[in-house]
């Protein structure tokens, strides 16, 4: 009866991958739509998650020496136009305020798309010796690019995200932070949200605007697309000498610092969602999950269950554990159907046989086993249950990647693996922005994902065009 009304609520994945996403964010009450189109309501539940991804990864930044700032909304026109490469990137997703109150303003201000303009002005005025360097800055906040298309987490005219942002004395520092912030992304969707993934560094047509290096992780979707999951980039000195930031150096000489940037956004609970979801709704991943452990009693009216039950609660919630108790008078049947749906990771029922026997059962959600359990080590087992779910999710990742992974090695096979199957194309390239726009027209949109760090040579030529070929890059659809 459950499994029906969950099919009735959510349309089937393989129906239609888009619906199905968008009827798992509403049913699961992450997000509601707002009176702005492209600007999300973030509920509760799907708040949580975002603060428990934000805790995670304020930690790993803190421990390697990053500090938390907050820069302005506003950015005034004429410093974003100091950048020339940057300000044309982003020129087209700019939202502008120009009347303050009743006031028409003398310079147009724009609501920030990124931040890379406020630091530097800001650098400017606290950075003058080596002694000064480096500055490792983070912020937490909200941007604003006025998407066209826009679906909630994967692209919303409004998102939240942590924008890194640092200097450093010499090229070498700065482009091992920008590989360090990298791995950092790479471990914590590993370690954390249960997404093994693919990095590596974006092609000169795909890197961010103003960027000397762009590098990238790229989570594949469980339909086989690619979504953008983070990046960290390596500036240089261009904005340096765009703003006129410099420092004396160790030699008394006048020079400008390396600079680099890093984020990630909301957009991972889109990857959440669909790295890991099934026909019945979300599967959160343990460690970033608002409920690891929902406690249903069985025949609750009955004496000692709910006091049983709540001693449960207690004992789990002790041992660090986030733990939800339904008392509610709906039924067994409709709690387990809702929090499947809502991607609750263990469910843990208990009723009057279970305590005489003082045990209680254990459900997961991504096996659905039910596993019998002692009471006196409850602890140790939920944990290890959960410590299960993560590594079920990851390998499921994991093996999805590989499935929907493929070689091209002529113009031809990348053209039939683009139309008949879904997911990655390793192939070969030259390394020219016309072979990329040439296979992006052909196929209808599948474009150059990352020049992988762990590149292999599957042949001596461009998939595209014939010609010696320099790289191999991964390819693909992405959100």
């Amino acid at each position: 009866m459950a499994k029906e009304k969950m099919v009735e609520q959510i349309t089937s994945m393989e129906e239609d991958f888009g619906q199905w996403y968008t009827d798992v964010v509403k049913k699961a009450e992450l997000v509601d739509y707002s009176g702005v189109k492209g600007c999300m309501i973030i509920r509760p539940y799907g708040y949580a998650i975002w603060e428990n991804i934000q805790k995670d990864l304020d930690a790993r930044f803190k421990k390697l020496g990053h500090e938390n700032v907050y820069m302005p909304m506003f950015i005034p026109e004429s410093l974003l136009q100091k950048e020339k490469d940057h300000v044309e990137g982003f020129a087209p997703e700019c939202a502008v305020v120009t009347i303050g109150g009743q006031t028409q303003l003398s310079e147009r201000l724009i609501v920030r798309p990124t931040s890379e303009t406020l630091f530097c002005e800001h650098y400017k005025d606290i950075i003058h010796s080596y002694r000064d360097l480096p500055k490792l800055y983070n912020q937490w906040c909200n941007v604003v690019r006025w998407e066209k298309t826009t679906r909630p987490f994967l692209r919303t005219s409004e998102f939240l995200w942590q924008e890194g942002h640092t200097m450093h004395a010499t090229e070498e520092e700065a482009r091992q932070e920008t590989l360090q912030m990298l791995k950092v992304y790479e471990d914590f969707y590993r370690e954390t949200l249960a997404i093994p993934a693919i990095t590596g560094q974006k092609t000169e047509k795909e890197k961010f605007a103003g960027a000397v290096e762009t590098y990238t992780i790229e989570p594949m979707m469980h339909n086989g697309v690619a979504l953008q999951g983070g990046t960290s980039h390596y500036f240089g000195t261009g904005f340096a000498e765009a703003f006129d930031i410099t420092f004396t150096d160790r030699d008394n000489t006048v020079k400008h610092p390396h600079q680099t940037s890093w984020g990630v956004s909301t957009r991972m609970i889109g990857a959440i969602i669909m790295a890991h979801g099934d026909n019945n709704g979300l599967i959160l991943p343990p460690r970033v999950a608002p409920i690891q452990v929902v406690i249903i009693p069985a025949a609750q009216h009955k004496e000692g269950v709910l006091e049983a039950a709540n001693a449960l609660k207690d004992k789990l919630l002790d041992a660090g554990l986030r733990v939800k108790l339904d008392d509610s008078d709906n039924s067994a049947g409709w709690k387990f159907s809702q929090y499947e749906m809502k991607g609750v990771p263990v469910r843990l029922e208990i009723g009057p046989r279970d305590i005489a026997s003082n045990s209680c059962v254990l459900v997961s959600r991504v096996t659905r086993e039910k596993k019998f359990v002692s009471l006196d080590n409850i602890e140790a087992e939920v944990q290890a249950m959960l410590d299960q779910v993560h590594n079920e999710l990851s390998a499921r990742v994991e093996q999805n990647l590989a499935e929907k992974t493929f070689v091209a090695r002529n113009h031809e096979e990348f053209l039939d693996i683009a139309a008949n199957h879904p997911g990655y194309i390793k192939a070969m390239w030259c390394g020219e922005t016309a072979c990329e726009d040439q296979l992006k027209d052909e196929t209808g949109g599948v474009k150059s994902r990352c020049i992988p760090f762990n590149e292999e040579k599957l042949s001596d030529v461009c998939a595209c065009c014939g010609k010696p070929a320099k790289h191999m890059v991964v390819w693909g659809r992405q959100y």
